[in-house]
């Protein structure tokens, strides 16, 4: 499994889950440690003026020992509607763009998947993630003229 954080200039952090690990609060707890770091590091601007995490509704991410770490470490939410897994921008634009080069394609090891998949994303460009957001904006438009119902994809 692969867990990544972008904004439209670039991934912040891409993290592969240890075989065997289970996604928990506890596990969760300790990838957002690392994501703050990386964003103190890679994005200084943010860091100073604060910035948004926009996460799924995994039970991990709604735990509450993580959303009291969060609220502690003053990283502001962006709440996702239930219901609503067209709205996670890794699963309508990130994802598919990985499987549609790696289709097809025949690995001698799961570490050179690993490896092309992060090549992949460093690819990726600022136009391919503001695309991504602007989609993203569409979608939670969506979202609030449904008044948080089921939708699917781009319709408008």
């Amino acid at each position: 499994m692969l867990t990544v954080f972008f904004d439209i200039h670039g991934i912040v952090m891409a993290e592969w889950v240890p075989s065997g690990q289970t996604v928990n609060q506890q596990y969760y707890i300790e990838v957002s440690t690392k994501l703050r770091e990386r964003v103190r590091r890679k994005r200084p601007e943010l860091w100073r003026n604060g910035w948004i995490l926009h996460q799924d509704n995994a039970p991990a991410h709604n735990a509450l020992s993580v959303k009291q770490f969060l609220a502690n470490k003053n990283i502001t939410v962006l709440e996702h509607p239930p219901y609503s897994p067209e709205l996670a921008p890794c699963d309508f634009c990130l994802f598919p763009k990985i499987k549609s080069v790696l289709k097809g394609t025949h690995f001698v090891s799961v570490e050179h998947v690993k490896a092309k998949t992060v090549e992949i994303l460093n690819s990726l460009t600022e136009h391919d993630l503001q695309n991504c957001f602007e989609r993203w904006q569409h979608r939670m438009q969506l979202c609030a003229n449904s008044e948080g119902n089921y939708f699917e994809g781009d319709r408008s």
